[in-house]
């Protein structure tokens, strides 16, 4: 059986980690996740910007400090999900086969799972 991928938390680098775990391999690095950050900024400021860059609104938000990143290593990590989806049976049963032939290991996880409600994720 393959391995499963787990990169040990060090320091508060807690949405590089988290990332990485998820994708099951060392994709994301600090550096790479503050350029990310970097342009989420950019893009915010782009966008606050379309309100005109005289307003009050803008003005303050230029005042503010990054919520993607800051010099502790936090990353802001936002997931939106509109839920999960009803699939048949069948089509779990074809999907996870073709998922094993493929060299993917299957894990079942059982028991009462709490109703889902759509919310924006932050992790650190």
């Amino acid at each position: 059986m393959e391995l499963i991928f787990h990169e040990k938390q060090e320091g508060s680098l807690c949405a590089q980690h988290c990332l990485n775990n998820l994708f099951q391999g060392e994709y994301f690095s600090p550096v790479e996740l503050a350029s990310i950050a970097h342009q989420l900024d950019e893009e915010e400021r782009m966008r606050m910007a379309e309100g005109g860059v005289t307003s009050e609104d803008y003005r303050a938000f230029l005042q503010q400090p990054s919520g993607n990143m800051d010099d502790t290593g936090f990353f802001s990590i936002q997931v939106i999900t509109n839920g999960p989806e009803l699939i048949s049976d069948t089509y779990l049963a074809l999907f996870l086969r073709k998922l094993q032939k493929e060299g993917y290991s299957v894990f079942v996880v059982k028991g009462d799972l709490p109703d889902f409600t759509p919310v924006m994720h932050s992790a650190t």
